[in-house]
């Protein structure tokens, strides 16, 4: 089971990108190191206060695969500097 989500954050407080990424980095590494998560920023690189960031979880098991990635997500939400505006989720 293939489990891919998007999630989209807004970043009210970076007023460069020096910042956003700062933000960024830092919570996709944090992700990486505590789940069994892929994750990349897809889209919005050029633009200071938003990105999209994609992640995919491969199980046997599409529980598994689903509490994993739910897991991470609410690791992403729980960051107080960015706000979530948009997940959407797929299973191949």
């Amino acid at each position: 089971m293939i489990v891919y989500a998007e999630c989209e954050f807004l970043i009210p407080t970076a007023h460069s990108l020096k910042e956003k990424r700062a933000v960024l980095q830092s919570m996709l590494t944090r992700a990486k190191q505590k789940y069994n998560v892929s994750i990349v920023e897809l889209d919005h690189q050029d633009v200071w206060q938003r990105t999209l960031i994609g992640m995919v979880i491969i199980s046997s098991d599409k529980v598994a695969a689903e509490r994993e990635l739910s897991y991470a997500i609410t690791f992403l939400e729980s960051n107080p500097e960015w706000e979530c505006i948009d997940i959407r989720k797929e299973y191949l």
